[in-house]
């Protein structure tokens, strides 16, 4: 597994609708500090669902609204949750990861 990239997208279980456009698809970007503020990694860290509703209109692309973002399927919060998870994880927790993987990797 390599470093965390800079953004992750992915189709959205419940597509937005925004008047008569639809919203199939998001990118999450990786926060900057100044789109962190007023949050704490630890509400990020442990998925809050607050922290992540208020973080996710400030990350995503297309823009989305915070009555968007409070609107969003959970699938498509749990999504973001693990994209932001992603972000933040440090190099010790990607390394227990690779070994768990190649642990459980079925043996040819």
């Amino acid at each position: 597994m390599s470093e965390s990239s800079a953004s992750h997208t992915f189709a959205l279980v419940a597509p937005i609708k925004r008047g008569e456009t639809s919203i199939e698809s998001l990118t999450i970007r990786k926060p900057s500090a100044g789109q962190l503020r007023g949050l704490s990694l630890q509400s990020l860290l442990s998925l809050d669902i607050t922290a992540i509703l208020t973080v996710t209109p400030r990350i995503t692309m297309p823009p989305i609204t915070q009555a968007e973002a409070d609107d969003l399927d959970p699938a498509d919060l749990a999504e973001i949750g693990g994209a932001i998870r992603d972000f933040f994880m440090t190099q010790g927790e990607r390394k227990l990861l690779e070994m768990m993987i190649e642990q459980h990797a079925p043996k040819s």
